[in-house]
């Protein structure tokens, strides 16, 4: 929503600007010029990434639109159904979480939380270290470092498409120049002719450069920047993930585990020990824990 805002902000302000100064909106209509920046820009951007990274510019220039994924009530549900699932462990042992591990689509306690089984990074995540806390063997030290490679991989694969972004923003400048050349080189070719058909072909020359610009520093360079806070918060989200699980296989108690992970959220979004508690356990252990506070 609030990307929509900004988007006729940027665009509303320079036309509106525009206008106030007598301008004629007419001017800055120059399909010629929008079809060698656009389509040039388009054009590197293939020459210089497989087809994977171009997916996911897709994919995150499109969430630019929509809320994020890493709210306060995305880590609330994700602690409480950990300690669900820790909570199992403790009852019945590790071998009781196999199934649910193995096919997550298929678990009681994973379908209860459709965000975890829709993304598959977060699932992959927990799914394949307590696979290997099952399986048993494997140091809590080496279980740590097993999911800080697996976050390090994420997060440059992450970073992949935004600096693919970032390198076609830094381009939209130049290539605004190469149209304003070309609208030159038309201009001295059309000397001699009346001056308002060549005041016209200098205008048309000049919108390209501003039209580089515009979409350079208004609109690609800002997609980018926010696609790259978009990956610094899902690798919070992972680290909160991890430091829950390295706290559980390292022998903490399952609600001991859940506040380690509720200290390691971002501020922003970090719920507090009693919404923590009201999740986990229910309205009535939230109380009694304000209660103790207060006493």
């Amino acid at each position: 929503m609030f990307a929509i805002v900004g988007i006729l902000l940027v665009f509303g302000a320079v036309i509106g600007g525009f206008l106030m100064e007598k301008g004629h909106l007419a001017v800055l209509v120059q399909p010629a010029e929008f079809l060698i920046i656009v389509g040039a820009g388009l054009g590197t951007l293939l020459i210089a990434n497989p087809m994977h990274i171009v997916k996911g510019i897709l994919a995150g220039a499109m969430g630019v639109f929509s809320k994020s994924h890493y709210g306060k009530e995305r880590y609330l549900s994700s602690l409480k159904m950990m300690f669900e699932l820790l909570n199992k462990v403790r009852r019945a042992g590790m071998l009781s979480i196999e199934m649910d591990i193995e096919k997550p689509e298929e678990s009681v306690i994973f379908n209860a939380y459709p965000e975890f089984i829709h993304d598959h990074h977060v699932r992959s995540f927990v799914c394949d270290t307590m696979r290997m806390a099952v399986t048993g063997g494997v140091e809590p030290f080496d279980m740590d470092q097993m999911m800080g490679l697996d976050m390090e991989v994420q997060h440059r694969c992450a970073n992949q498409p935004i600096s693919a972004l970032t390198s076609v923003a830094d381009s939209l400048p130049g290539l605004g120049i190469v149209a304003a050349v070309l609208g030159v080189v038309i201009t001295m070719g059309a000397l001699g002719g009346p001056p308002e058909a060549i005041g016209h072909k200098v205008a048309a020359a000049l919108v390209g450069t501003f039209l580089g610009i515009l979409l350079c520093y208004g609109l690609v360079g800002p997609i980018g920047s926010y696609m790259g806070k978009e990956a610094e918060e899902e690798h919070a989200f992972l680290y909160a993930l991890r430091v829950l699980m390295t706290s559980f296989i390292k022998g903490n108690a399952p609600v001991q585990s859940v506040e380690m992970a509720r200290r390691a959220i971002p501020m922003h979004v970090r719920p507090t020990f009693e919404e923590v508690e009201a999740a986990c356990h229910g309205p009535q252990a939230s109380e009694a824990a304000a209660e103790q506070k207060i006493v």
